[in-house]
């Protein structure tokens, strides 16, 4: 890693970006970061991006030639197979892949939570709190004692989940259609609080992070701006 450069082109609000810098914090691999107007984007980011959207990740070598890869789950996959150690996944091939899967479903569950974060009315807002809270019930079923998902050991998994109990940590979802959401998961709520705690995870947002969530949810004129 020493002779190439690494640029992690970001949106400050961006939940699949926070699993590319948790990975890279984890592996202690340094890189810079760039973030872009995903409001007006720059043409430069249009010629790289096949989706027009954040991660990307460009890698400069050391002959000046430059590579640049997108969609988070493979750009954390790479720094997996560029770096082992410490490992992310399991090296049981059969729990890797659990592993991966498990990976795939928290994409759902970040789809529900971000529905819920956005909702504009109560209906929405509840049945987005209901089918992320299907998803919790699932965790807690599968993991652990924890503290992790797989349990002492931090994992891929785990990366993937902290952005998602971020938006949790910062807001107040103590309100009618929400606030049950976490009741009762005893191994989730520990899962949470073990991830909140871990540097990689504190240092995969800027320190006004939290200004940013707010002021998107005014701007979507969410149900969770005005509590």
């Amino acid at each position: 890693m020493s002779q190439t450069r690494l640029t992690l082109i970001s949106h400050p609000l961006c939940p699949f970006v926070q699993r590319v810098a948790i990975v890279l914090h984890e592996k202690g691999i340094a890189f810079e970061r760039v973030n872009v107007d995903l409001h007006d984007k720059p043409d430069w980011f249009l010629a790289i991006s096949p989706t027009g959207k954040v991660p990307l990740l460009k890698v400069l070598h050391a002959d000046g030639c430059e590579s640049v890869l997108f969609e988070s789950v493979a750009i954390c996959e790479y720094f997996e197979d560029l770096q082992p150690k410490p490992a992310l996944h399991p090296q049981d091939a059969l729990l890797r892949a659990q592993h991966r899967a498990w990976i795939e479903f928290t994409s759902v569950a970040l789809s529900d939570a971000w529905g819920l974060l956005n909702a504009t009315d109560h209906e929405t807002a509840r049945a987005k709190a209901a089918a992320f809270r299907k998803k919790l019930e699932q965790f807690e079923a599968e993991m652990s004692d924890g503290p992790y998902f797989a349990g002492k050991s931090f994992s891929m998994v785990d990366a993937v989940m902290a952005p998602i109990f971020r938006y949790f940590d910062i807001l107040d979802f103590d309100f009618e259609p929400t606030h049950h959401v976490f009741d009762g998961l005893r191994r989730v709520a520990n899962w949470r609080l073990a991830l909140a705690r871990r540097s990689s995870i504190q240092a995969a947002v800027t320190q006004d992070y939290a200004t940013w969530l707010r002021e998107h949810l005014r701007e979507k004129e969410a149900l969770l701006a005005t509590v």
